[in-house]
């Protein structure tokens, strides 16, 4: 597969599920209203790129890299970001839908997850260290074996963290969510 190097190119309203985003690696590219979803991006490399109100969602992504990219208004649901390739995997969300979305044991410290809905998202065995989740929804989300220590969780929401089996060592906490450390023992919090 012949792969291409692509600099500083904007793209916007492309359509790449009809008409695919060619392979190779993209640095320093923005991608702005394109629908990718349901494309195979695997082995793709996207390094200082953004993307704005994009859909990628079911995009396969085994060995792709994402190193210094920010999703805003993105829809990814259901991406498997676990078959990505983890060197230097840096990215950054903003308002986006990861609905079904999958962290699995991947290595994300200080990554960015800010007012994003994540209903069943799965981050078990995942390193959320200083990870910034202020005003998301983690509906459902899987948190299992999770570090999240130094985690901002302040303002997010309808989470269920276990403190026996996650590290939340200095994660930061608001007094009116607690509850969503609570509710293995079925206790009211008022």
């Amino acid at each position: 597969m012949n792969k291409d190097y692509t600099s500083d190119h904007i793209y916007s309203g492309e359509n790449f599920s009809e008409d695919p985003l060619g392979p190779g690696e993209y640095e320093a590219c923005t991608f702005t209203n394109c629908v990718f979803s349901e494309s195979d991006l695997s082995d793709y490399v996207f390094a200082d790129c953004n993307f704005d109100h994009c859909d990628l969602s079911m995009s396969q992504l085994k060995g792709t890299a994402f190193r210094e990219v920010t999703f805003r208004y993105c829809k990814l649901m259901g991406m498997h970001f676990d078959d990505c390739n983890d060197f230097s995997i840096s990215m950054h969300f903003d308002s986006c839908i990861l609905d079904f979305a999958s962290f699995f044991r991947l290595k994300l410290r200080n990554t960015s997850f800010v007012k994003c809905k994540m209903e069943s998202t799965d981050f078990a065995e995942a390193d959320l260290s200083n990870a910034d989740l202020s005003g998301s929804d983690l509906k459902d989300a899987i948190f299992d074996n999770t570090i999240l220590t130094g985690a901002d969780l302040r303002t997010a929401s309808n989470f269920s963290i276990d403190p026996e089996i996650n590290k939340i060592t200095g994660a930061r906490f608001s007094h009116l969510n607690l509850a969503g450390l609570l509710g293995k023992y079925r206790i009211s919090v008022e």
